[in-house]
């Protein structure tokens, strides 16, 4: 690894970069004053031998920064599941309501951390979550019969799932002045808990309209650094999809493009089945699955993932 000026613009690298310049210029001094003279050239070759052993464990130390660095970027440190109800009305709701509690229960069998971040947000973190849940992004079809329904017939419902990794350190930068930034008191249901302080966030991405709330922590700044994380998640799947979109012409989607306009999965209640349209494969136990056993699916995915080109 070769010592760059660009070094000095990382504030984590900064003072590294500094010290290896100034090594350097002490480098030059020391063989400049030696002159021609015998013994103290070799004098001054042993000194800049030392130095350059210094210089070069300050770039063994630069190298590990970065490297740490880059992959804080490509791991997501957790995910946010996203779901909104579609088409179906009420029944819609509900069944988004129950997604959001599957996902939940699965979580915390995994033994990762699960938490609500708004009404239909989750936030679950734990080594594996991402590559685990990854290719739920889509739409979830429920197909029964609903409680309210007197006369028995089966109604058809969608819910949308997205999926946004957080990372402890963003790929994109986001214009302050694209945003815009709303604040709004946080309570539980029925009046329950109602904080009488506007601790809930809301920012709205201007050049794309997309919008994000945070309710779910105790003061405003922690909900408003919440809500900005999952709105650069959103940002980066945004530009992931319209990549997706341009390249999918090109190449053989074997579990889907990740767009969440995409149908992926269908849950039959009268023939106790979940089927996933990308793979073209059942499996049965509602209430198991419904109650968090999304083991064998999600597995199926994760190795359909790995054959695909």
């Amino acid at each position: 690894m070769s010592y760059s000026p660009e070094f000095k613009k990382n504030f984590a690298t900064a003072y590294l970069a500094e010290e290896y310049e100034r090594l350097e210029k002490e480098i030059r001094d020391t063989l400049a004053v030696a002159g021609g003279d015998v013994a103290l050239s070799a004098f001054a070759e042993e000194e800049a031998v030392r130095l350059r052993a210094r210089q070069a464990a300050i770039l063994a130390e630069i190298g590990q920064i970065l490297a740490k660095e880059k992959e804080e970027v490509a791991q997501p440190s957790s995910v946010v599941l996203e779901l909104r109800a579609a088409a179906g009305g009420d029944e819609a709701t509900i069944f988004a309501h129950e997604l959001k509690d599957m996902y939940q229960t699965y979580a915390e069998h995994r033994g990762w951390r699960a938490r609500s971040v708004d009404e239909l947000t989750l936030e679950i973190a734990g080594a594996g979550a991402y590559d685990a849940l990854r290719y739920e992004t889509g739409v979830h079809r429920v197909q029964r019969v609903p409680l309210t329904e007197k006369s028995g017939r089966i109604h058809t419902s969608t819910a949308s799932v997205a999926v946004l990794p957080i990372r402890a350190k963003s790929k994109r930068d986001v214009n302050p002045a694209d945003i815009e930034m709303e604040f709004s008191r946080s309570g539980g249901a029925g009046g329950q808990n109602v904080n009488k302080v506007e601790t809930a966030v809301r920012l709205v991405h201007k050049p794309t309209g997309i919008d994000v709330r945070s309710s779910s922590e105790r003061s405003q700044l922690a909900n408003r650094e919440k809500a900005m994380q999952i709105l650069v998640a959103k940002l980066e799947l945004l530009h992931e999809e319209e990549e997706a979109r341009k390249h999918a012409a090109q190449r053989k989607e074997q579990i889907g493009t990740g767009d969440r306009s995409e149908k992926i999965r269908t849950y039959n209640y009268l023939q106790d089945r979940v089927t996933d349209h990308r793979l073209k494969e059942s499996w049965h136990n509602l209430p198991k699955i419904m109650a968090g056993g999304i083991d064998d699916i999600v597995e199926a995915l994760r190795a359909a993932s790995m054959l695909a080109p």
